[in-house]
Formats: structure tokens, sequence, C-alpha cells
């Protein structure tokens, strides 16, 4: 078939589920041509890395927002599930589509699915566009004098705010084409989502982040206003504190798409039309955090298994008893910011930053456990886990990444609850069996053992396990 016999686009959805600020989507609007606007769930091309529980249970509901959106502005989400390129393919023969749409992923394994679909729409004489959507720098844009990637990020970001402004969100369109039909006059047959079963309803262990999250676009667009309404002035000091709204909370949203980052940056503009107050820079700064693991997946598509820094091979790492691995994952350690982090993970699907470097910290310094462990199941629990920030932040923590906390940083959990859990508010949301405990005793309970006589005793020493991973890093370090 040429380009000129065929008269429909499809925009093909995946990390990008919102109406506002969608260029695959407001490309298709201007096109004016029958549209199908299809997500494939795909779990089976090679090296692209399943779901994790809590994030399907997110995608369930924030694929339902979007299906509602789309169909009060005349179109419609068609859903397919199997190997993407082989679906993709043969949706754009059954439509008689001229035109391919879709915002680009950075990941390796997904890249490589991109460029068979593109290969094989080039081949059959169809468009085949990409877009830049979910990150305001690309990894190849933003490169060193000598060409290469940055290692470190207090560069790479200097280099991103010296480059162009990010570009201006795009208004989501107010109405979209009729959906295109096949060669019979029938809309494509697509999956019910149900069917696919991304909700576990035995048991259904979903009710606190229910209670927690709105899913969706609307939901995004609430978090963001809520945040410059609030924490945004007073976030450098706000975001260490577990205890207090201090944060954006805007993770998972941008982990699915249902907001951009540039909407994101040119809300903060405007609402700081000034000269803005440190703290905005500062989260500004966040947002080059993601921008910047997202670098390093790019140039490392193995970051969730591989060491980024080769000579951790050699690191001589503990497996942690199945008592040990088991007490840190469910918030039993004896420790109350690890043991509240990790229970308001279990409960919410999300950890405070502050508490998730020192419930990691935890894990692959006082217990030397590998950081892969720990990364597959935050993986497995976290809303907001994706596939850059996730393992570049564990490998952060664990001194094998890059711009690495330094080996000889180890939290210490008593020290850092102390210090931005003083009241002890934080603990006892999530530790109620700690809740009689004054502020001087809630921090240590194993020192009023009567008055918490359900809460456990410390599964290691503090002391003694900082010195042995001192040890076993300097073992490294000396080669």
């Amino acid at each position: 078939m040429s380009s000129e016999s065929l008269s429909s686009t499809v925009v093909w959805l995946r990390d990008d589920l919102r109406l506002d600020d969608n260029p695959a989507l407001s490309e298709a609007a201007s096109l004016g041509r029958p549209l199908t606007v299809v997500y494939v769930l795909d779990e089976s091309s090679p090296g692209v890395r399943p779901l994790g529980g809590a994030t399907k249970w997110w995608l369930h509901h924030s694929l339902a927002d979007l299906a509602a959106g789309l169909e009060a502005t005349g179109s419609r989400l068609l859903l397919r599930r199997g190997p993407a390129a082989g679906i993709i393919r043969d949706l754009a023969q059954q439509t008689g589509a001229s035109t391919l749409l879709w915002n680009r992923r950075y990941g390796g394994p997904e890249r490589d699915v991109d460029a068979n679909v593109k290969a094989c729409a080039v081949q059959r004489g169809l468009r085949a566009a990409s877009f830049q959507a979910n990150l305001m720098f690309e990894p190849w844009t933003v490169r060193t004098g000598a060409g290469g990637p940055y290692k470190v990020f207090t560069p790479f970001w200097r280099a991103c705010l010296d480059a162009p402004e990010p570009r201006l969100p795009l208004d989501a369109p107010e109405r979209f084409p009729a959906p295109a039909m096949d060669a019979e006059g029938n809309l494509p047959a697509g999956d019910a989502l149900d069917s696919w079963g991304l909700l576990h309803r035995r048991p259904d262990w979903s009710a606190g982040l229910a209670s927690t999250w709105q899913p969706g676009e609307a939901g995004a667009h609430s978090r963001l206003e809520d945040f410059v309404d609030g924490p945004a002035e007073e976030y450098g000091t706000g975001r260490d504190l577990p205890g207090v709204e201090g944060t954006s909370r805007l993770s998972p949203h941008l982990r699915f798409g249902e907001i951009s980052p540039f909407r994101i940056w040119h809300t903060l503009r405007e609402r700081f039309p000034e000269q803005a107050p440190a703290d905005v820079g500062i989260f500004r700064s966040e947002l080059g955090w993601r921008e910047f693991c997202w670098q390093l997946l790019y140039g490392n598509p193995q970051l969730a298994v591989r060491n980024y820094r080769p000579e951790f091979d050699r690191f001589a790492w503990q497996t942690p008893s199945d008592a040990e691995l088991e007490a840190w994952q469910q918030g039993r350690t004896g420790y109350p910011l690890v043991d509240a982090g990790m229970r308001q993970l279990w409960q919410t699907g999300w950890m405070h930053n502050r508490v998730r470097m020192a419930a990691a910290s935890f894990l692959v310094k006082n217990l030397l456990a590998d950081w892969r462990l720990g990364e597959a199941w935050f993986w497995d629990t976290l809303v907001d886990a994706d596939a850059a920030s996730n393992p570049a932040n564990w490998q952060w923590v664990a001194g094998s990444g890059a711009d690495a906390s330094p080996y000889f940083r180890i939290f210490n959990p008593v020290t850092q609850s102390k210090k931005f859990d003083a009241g002890g508010r934080y603990l006892r949301e999530y530790l109620p069996e700690l809740s009689a405990l004054d502020v001087k005793q809630i921090h240590e309970p194993w020192k009023a053992a009567d008055a918490a006589p359900d809460y456990p005793g410390p599964i290691v020493g503090l002391a003694e396990s900082r010195v042995r991973a001192l040890e076993t890093y300097r073992r490294l370090k000396d080669g």
C-alpha cells in the first residue's frame, strides 16, 4: 500500500497517559484523520521489564481515567495485550493507517521495540514520527565538553540550566477526530481492562493505595496545584520532614506520564514569575535528578541488574537470612525510622524520600545485602517505581552508581529519626505499638522494652554493622 491510499492515524501511548501536553495526541488532532489511540500491555518483548504489583494497580486506574477523558473528547482508548511491534503493525494495517505517532522512550529494550516498529512502518510506506514528551532534556542533547555522558549530577544539571528553556506545554485538544474503522466499517476489537488482571483481588491489599492516591490526569494536576499553593515555597526544609506534607508527591503521576515535566516546570515559572524562592530551585533540581537518572539508563540499559561501577562486581555482599530480609520488608527491624518507612511503603505504595535513603542504607550497609534485593522489592511495591530512578537511586546508596553516595556515608536511622522526626509524629503514624512512648523513648524503643512489648528488638547492632560495612568497602577500595 502507498501512503496516498491510507487515511487514518494511530497514536501509540505508553508512559504518557494524558491529554494535556501530549505531543503525539496533539499532532494527531491537527491531522484531522480518523484516529486510533492504543495502549499495549507488552510483557513479552525481549528485555522489557514486567510491572510490579503496585504499578499494575496504578496502571489499571490510570487507563480507566484516560479512557473516560478520550471518550469525552470524541475518541476512544483501544487496549491490546502482547508483543507491541506485531500489534502496532497489525493495527495499522487493519485500520488503513498512513501515520504512526508516539512519544519517545529511553530504555534500551523499549528503544529496540520502537526502532522495529519504525522500520516496519517505513518499509510499508507509512509515516512514523516520535516526539519529546516525558523528558525536558533528552539524553543525547546533554553532553560533556568531550562529548560523553555526564557521570556527576551537579555539572549535568548546570549544563541543563545553561541550555534553552524547556518548551512550553501544549494544551489538550478540545476534540479529537472520530475513531478509525476497519475495512468492514467496525471499530477494531480490544481487550476489556478488567481482563488484564492488574488488580489483585485475592487478597485485595490496595485499600491503603486507594485512600492515598487519585491516579489519572485530574489527580496529577490537583497534586501540582496543592504543591504550588503550599509546600513549594518551603520545599528545601519541608522535604526532609517525613511527618509533614512537605513534598509534591508527583512522582507516580510523572512515572505514568499523567502530567509532563514541562507542565510542572512552567507552572512553577508562572506561579513564581520573579526571582523564584531558593526552595523552588531545589525542587527543580529534583526534576533534574529524574532527568539525570534517565540519562544513566539510556547509556546503561542494564542499570537494574548490573553495577554501574564495574569494581563493585568484586564487592563482598552478604546474603541476609530469610528472617533478616523479611524483617526489613515487613518493617520489623527494631529501628523505628526504617520500620515506619517500610510500613508506609506497604500501606500506601510510597515512602518519603529521606526515609527511603535510611531504609536502603540499612539494607545494603548494615545488613550488607546486595542492592538488587532492595531494588526488586521497591520495584514491586512502589507506585512510582520507574526503570531509571529506582535502580539509579539504589546504586547511589550502595556506592556502585554514578555520583554515588561515598562508601563511608552510612545513614544512622536513630540519628536521622531524632533529627527529622524529633516529635515522633511520623513514627506514631505507622508504628502504633510505639504510640505510648514519649519523644525521648520512641527513637530507641529497646531502651524502654517494657513500654513497647509488641515491638521487636534490633535485628543487628548499628555500631558493629557499621564497622563491618566500612571494612568491606575498604577492602574493595584497596583492591
